[in-house]
C-alpha cells in the first residue's frame, strides 16, 4: 500500500479505533497511545495489507490485542502493599522446587507431542512468536497453528492432571 492511501485509511479508520480504545482503556491518555501504536504496526505491515480481506477488521483486532497487552502490563506493574510482603513468604525453597518439579513435568509432557505440535507450543509459549509468525514459519495457516496449538495444550492439560491425580492416590 504507497504511503498516500495509507494516510487515507489510517484517518478514516481513527476515530472507530480511538473509540474501541476508550472502551478498554482509563483514559484518553492511554487510549492515543494504543492508537498510535496500531497505526505503526499497521504502516510496518503496509507492504501485506492488500492480502487481508478487511483492513478495518485486522486494525479491531490489532486493537483490541494492544489494549489487552497495556492493561495486562500495567495490572503486573502495580502490587499492593500488602500483596508484596506476601510475595516475599511465597517464595520458600519448597515452593521452589515444587515449581521446578511441576515445570520440568510439563516438559516431559510437551517432550510426548507430535513433533509440529512440540514446534508450535514452544514457539507460541517459549519463543513468544505471534500465530501469524509461526504459520509463516511452519508453511501453515494460521487456522491450523490454532489448531495444533488448541489441542498440544489439551493433551498437555489432560496428561498433567491424570498424573497429579495418581500422585495424590499414592
Amino acid at each position: 500500500m504507497e504511503q498516500n492511501k495509507f494516510e487515507i485509511e489510517a484517518k478514516r479508520m481513527r476515530p472507530a479505533l480511538l473509540r474501541l480504545a476508550m472502551r478498554y482503556m482509563e483514559n484518553a491518555d492511554d487510549a492515543e497511545d494504543v492508537i498510535q501504536d496500531v497505526l505503526l504496526k499497521l504502516w510496518f505491515l503496509r507492504e501485506r495489507l492488500d492480502e487481508y480481506r478487511s483492513l478495518d477488521a485486522l486494525a479491531v483486532v490489532i486493537t483490541r490485542h494492544q489494549c489487552l497487552n497495556q492493561m495486562r502490563g500495567r495490572k503486573m506493574e502495580t502490587v499492593a502493599l500488602e500483596e508484596g510482603l506476601t510475595i516475599g513468604v511465597e517464595d520458600s525453597p519448597e515452593l521452589k522446587l515444587v515449581g521446578e518439579e511441576k515445570m520440568q513435568e510439563l516438559m516431559k509432557l510437551i517432550h510426548t507431542l507430535p513433533d509440529l505440535q512440540q514446534a508450535v507450543l514452544r514457539m507460541k509459549h517459549i519463543e513468544g512468536f505471534e500465530v501469524e509468525e509461526i504459520a509463516r514459519l511452519t508453511g501453515s495457516t494460521p487456522i491450523a497453528v490454532r489448531t495444533n496449538l488448541s489441542r498440544a495444550r489439551k493433551r498437555v492439560r489432560e496428561q498433567f492432571l491424570l498424573q497429579n491425580q495418581e500422585k495424590k492416590w499414592n
